[in-house]
């Protein structure tokens, strides 16, 4: 059979396989009646997935008839029609069982396809562990639409689904490809307050505005003063980074809303207690941006909560840095909490052996921060 063969950096090609065959009781092989190319299949091209192996066939998005079926298999039978999930998973292993099935430890497991063993862009495809693996489709529902399910419906699902959305969240979506709004589409489904989706195609953007009116649109270079201004509390409550750009990943942090800050021995100011050498660093000879690195005096009254640490005798980072902070947010009435240790010098860390630091009165600080988040965040742990 012809399959679609990843050779070598920069290299697929046309190849002639053989007809896969099931290895284990729980395989299936799937007929391959339509499949598409993601972007990941572009990044095993240009070397960007080390873990890809050279000569597997390319291809974790498809759907097909099922051939033949492992005597362990129980959930589809051979003329099923199915779609075919991006990720393999055991259902076994610590990770599955906690529902991280993208980390599942088995050789086969995780994105196994297309990427460490053969996918699906050829006529048939071996599925590992077919009964998490492969979903029927219904009757109603035709090749083309379920093609969506394996991957990229799947992805904006999770995601949706892990941002634990609510009625007050001012949702930002960073990338409208096919992706970005199947993402979109899920979160629509949680009903948030305010979905904003920022993308720097013209043409996506008009689709977005098209067929979802309700969605607040905007450029990169915008984003983030359009997101701080249609906010409740100076920024996005949940960021789904849709697009996998080095610049949009910075974006969704800058975008987010803070809702706690923990420092440990911080270099704050850049005045008479400064750590000089973090500063020459960041604004070498630059006097003028040096006068407004001093984060003492960048703290407003909508600044999150802090939890800070030190140690009286740091050498390195003076204690004054942190006082200098605790300062400011009482004077902004910021919540904060203050530990200082009389003993213990720079970069203690969590004060435990396991980081050559040991001090069992410091790193009463760890639980200490616990804690406080917990009161803070309103979770337990």
């Amino acid at each position: 059979m012809l399959a679609y063969t990843y050779l070598e950096k920069g290299t697929f090609r046309l190849t002639d396989k053989p007809k896969p065959v099931l290895r284990e009781p729980g395989d299936a092989l799937v007929r391959v009646t339509l499949s598409s190319i993601c972007t990941s299949d572009l990044h095993i091209k240009h070397g960007s997935v080390p873990r890809a192996v050279p000569g597997i066939t390319v291809g974790h998005e498809m759907v097909g008839v099922v051939e033949s079926v492992g005597p362990g298999v129980q959930t589809v039978r051979p003329g099923d029609r199915v779609s075919v999930n991006v990720e393999t998973f055991c259902g076994e292993c610590f990770f599955c069982r906690h529902g991280y099935v993208n980390n599942c430890t088995d050789p086969s497991g995780g994105w196994a396809l297309g990427c460490r063993i053969d996918g699906g862009q050829a006529e048939y495809v071996r599925v590992p562990y077919a009964d998490q693996g492969l979903t029927k489709i219904p009757e109603s529902v035709t090749d083309r639409q379920a093609l969506f399910a394996g991957d990229i419906l799947a992805t904006g699902f999770w995601a949706a689904r892990i941002a634990e959305i609510g009625p007050e969240d001012t949702v930002l979506i960073l990338g409208a490809g096919p992706t970005g709004i199947c993402t979109l589409l899920c979160v629509l489904l949680k009903a948030p307050k305010q979905v904003i989706v920022c993308e720097k195609d013209p043409a996506r953007l008009r689709f977005v505005r098209e067929h979802y009116p309700q969605v607040l649109t905007v450029g990169p270079e915008e984003v983030l003063a359009f997101t701080q201004a249609h906010s409740d509390h100076g920024g996005a409550d949940r960021v789904l980074e849709v697009a996998g750009a080095e610049e949009t990943f910075r974006l969704a942090w800058q975008c987010a809303r803070p809702n706690a800050v923990v420092l440990g021995y911080p270099v704050i100011t850049s005045g008479k207690f400064a750590h000089r050498g973090s500063f020459e660093n960041l604004c070498g000879a630059d006097e003028a941006l040096l006068q407004t690195m001093s984060l003492e005096n960048q703290v407003r009254p909508d600044v999150p909560p802090f939890f800070i640490w030190h140690t009286v005798e740091d050498q390195a980072v003076p204690v004054e840095n942190s006082l200098l902070l605790a300062g400011a947010l009482k004077e902004n009435n910021v919540p904060f909490e203050l530990h200082l240790f009389t003993h213990g010098g720079h970069g203690s860390s969590t004060c435990t052996n396991e980081v050559n630091t040991p001090n069992k009165h410091n790193n009463a600080w760890l639980p200490l921060c616990m804690g406080w988040l917990g009161e803070t965040l309103d979770f337990t742990l």
